[in-house]
């Protein structure tokens, strides 16, 4: 094996904050509300951190947590701490007491960062020393050296493990490495044109979710200003937006529903916004809402991408792209390569579904301490989520459904997202979604669970246009009315909710 020549370079997450530091130190880097951080403070924070985690005698191996809202230190932690080979457990603050504690657990963290509304939460899922931002991690920053830390980590430690989202069971860290994001990073400059030195780029969503950290992180990386939302709302979202003071966010579908949940007047706004790239992830755009979307925010603007925390960004229908291609999630994004298999491992023809395979400079190391679930989603070095595609014969993907979440009645496929597509176009209806029940004739029986905006269409009205748009066996067997869909912080139906919820129906 050749030795590494003298002028290689790791790849991590960091070395483009200092690069920032060193080129632009005034810049800023990160607003929220009146409060702003410089690059050249972020780097120095971010040394700061590295040798204080180091001080605690935690290195390469071994791993912190941090479960906080949305702030400036967020990223500081991220990336300091694993500058020195630590990896940072991203934890959702708004789980219960018993789901930290398992996290924690499972993660072995040595030491906790938190914010002050779930300090108390992480004081008692564990034992690990705690840190609390504001004047307890400030004192902590202040004993510990600005000094540089010395050599990065290898490019392929693990820097940061979220935790899945536990739609369809117990969540699982994903172990990301420097390499994986910091080739996102590249990846997102050609695809999205939103996050360099004259950008600034709107965070919607969480930060411990793996693309609320990705794309503001990939800002900070290229040099462009992150902006944090105080706290997450529809109406400050579209005010915020429509101060025109923004050139690209990242949005999951829900998130723009409820802003087109607000008055008319309200939402024309919208036109006053810079715009260049609103990027949605995380669940599928149905078709009703993304014409609204660009009703709204106009042509040009919107990208609709489909990936993993697991594999990063993997296709972009891009915003030309929108208005031909329906229920598309578009091709693979540079280094990204796809292919279709069916149960038996073998591609399948284009037209045909398969499960969705991906193979790129941005798959995840694997699961944390979990070989036989890594085993179980990947083949041959291809990693799958679960999803079912077909591919059209332009070498577009449509993405119809999870494998789990397909229904399987009277011996037929069923692919939910069909359904859910018509029952979007139903006036009165905010957000539809689709699960398989148990049924003693066919195996299962389609459930349809609406949220309805205003008055809601009975459910003869909803199964006259289902027959009417649909082949028999994908009409619903039982309609239902909720008032709010369940979905996880990025956005995702929680279809194993409705399922349980639906097993009373008769």
């Amino acid at each position: 094996m050749s030795a590494r020549p003298e002028t290689f370079r790791n790849l991590d997450i960091g070395s483009g904050v200092r690069a920032n530091a060193a080129r632009f130190p005034d810049k800023i880097a990160i607003r929220q509300g009146d409060r702003t951080l410089s690059y050249g403070a972020l780097g120095q924070r971010m040394a700061r951190v590295a040798n204080g985690v180091r001080a605690a005698g935690i290195g390469a191996g071994r791993t912190v947590a941090i479960l906080s809202a949305n702030l400036p230190e967020y990223f500081e932690v991220v990336a300091g701490a694993s500058a020195k080979g630590a990896a940072v457990a991203t934890v959702n603050p708004r789980q219960t007491e018993a789901e930290i504690r398992a996290i924690l657990d499972d993660c072995d963290a040595g030491l906790v960062f938190a914010d002050p509304t779930s300090a108390e939460i992480a004081r008692a899922a564990t034992d690990a020393p705690l840190r609390v931002f504001g004047a307890d991690y400030e004192g902590w920053l202040a004993k510990a050296s600005d000094s540089d830390p010395g050599p990065p980590p290898e490019e392929w430690q693990t820097f940061a493990i979220p935790y899945t989202s536990g739609t369809t069971g117990k969540p699982k860290g994903v172990c990301l490495s420097h390499r994986s994001r910091v080739m996102s990073f590249f990846a997102f400059a050609s695809v999205y044109g939103c996050f360099g030195t004259g950008d600034r780029f709107l965070v919607t969503t969480p930060l411990f979710h793996g693309g609320g950290f990705a794309f503001p992180m990939a800002t900070l990386f290229l040099g462009g200003e992150v902006e944090l939302m105080p706290h997450y709302a529809p109406d400050l979202l579209l005010s915020m937006l429509a101060e025109g003071r923004h050139s690209g966010t990242f949005m999951v579908p829900t998130q723009f529903h409820g802003m087109f949940d607000l008055a008319p007047r309200d939402q024309a706004r919208l036109s006053a916004h810079r715009l260049s790239s609103v990027i949605c992830n995380a669940a599928p755009l149905p078709e009703e809402t993304k014409l609204q979307v660009l009703d709204r925010f106009g042509d040009g603007v919107l990208h609709e991408t489909y990936g993993s925390t697991e594999a990063g960004v993997i296709t972009n229908l891009y915003p030309h792209q929108m208005r031909a291609k329906q229920n598309c999630a578009g091709r693979p994004i540079v280094g990204q390569q796809v292919r279709l298999l069916d149960e038996a491992g073998h591609a399948v023809v284009r037209g045909e579904i398969g499960e969705l395979f991906a193979n790129g400079p941005t798959l995840f190391n694997g699961y944390w301490k979990r070989p036989e679930a890594t085993q179980e989603a990947m083949r041959d070095g291809w990693f799958s989520a679960g999803d079912l595609a077909r591919m059209d014969e332009d070498g577009f993907l449509y993405i119809l459904d999870r494998r789990k979440d397909m229904i399987l009645s009277g011996g037929v496929n069923i692919y939910p997202r069909d359904i859910e597509e018509v029952l979007f176009t139903l006036p009165g209806v905010a957000e539809a979604t689709v699960v398989g029940v148990p049924d003693p004739r066919w195996g299962e029986a389609v459930c349809a669970f609406l949220r309805p905006d205003g008055e809601a269409p009975d459910a003869e009205t909803v199964l006259a246009l289902c027959r009417e748009r649909l082949a028999p066996h994908k009409v619903p067997k039982h309609v239902r009315y909720i008032d709010e869909i369940p979905r996880n912080v990025a956005g995702k139906v929680l279809k194993r909710v409705l399922r349980e919820k639906a097993a009373g129906t008769s």
